[in-house]
């Protein structure tokens, strides 16, 4: 909890995949709501994002992933990173502007994941990495954590 100005107490302030708070943006049109996150809301005032939609992306989309040249392709061979970097780009603003230092997000997403993306090769496997959007606000000093990661780590 933090006191601002005024003396009212107010909770710390963390981006959430939207998906996992059981908002409708993954690229199939669906959520994945994660009872641990949704939990932390007695200790967080939860900022929802879903970078991909931040980046111009349209909900349901084309499933995508990170290939090994850094590109994110979608399953029909289009090439979305710029949509995919305008989207992480607009997440850090957001947290710049509220003054936000954590995020939780989704694991394995080509913006989210924390420790782990697919290949690129739309065949399920899986592979060590970070999604667009986790790299950037790691680069900028924001600590992000999966869902994954959550009965492991204090947040």
């Amino acid at each position: 909890m933090i006191e601002d100005k005024w003396g009212w107490i107010m909770k710390e302030k963390c981006l959430v995949s939207a998906c996992l708070l059981g908002i409708r943006c993954r690229y199939d049109g669906k959520s994945k709501p994660n009872k641990e996150v949704i939990e932390l809301k007695t200790r967080f005032d939860f900022i929802p994002v879903c970078p991909e939609q931040l980046g111009g992306l349209p909900t349901p989309r084309f499933k995508s992933e990170i290939r090994s040249d850094g590109r994110v392709i979608n399953e029909k061979g289009e090439d979305w990173t710029e949509h995919f970097i305008r989207g992480a780009e607009e997440v850090l603003n957001i947290a710049r502007m509220l003054n936000i230092k954590k995020a939780i997000l989704k694991e394995r997403s080509p913006s989210c994941g924390v420790n782990e993306i697919y290949d690129g090769t739309f065949r399920g496997k899986r592979m060590r990495g970070k999604g667009i959007t986790t790299r950037l606000l790691e680069e900028k000093g924001i600590e992000v954590i999966s869902e994954e990661e959550l009965s492991k780590k204090s947040v």
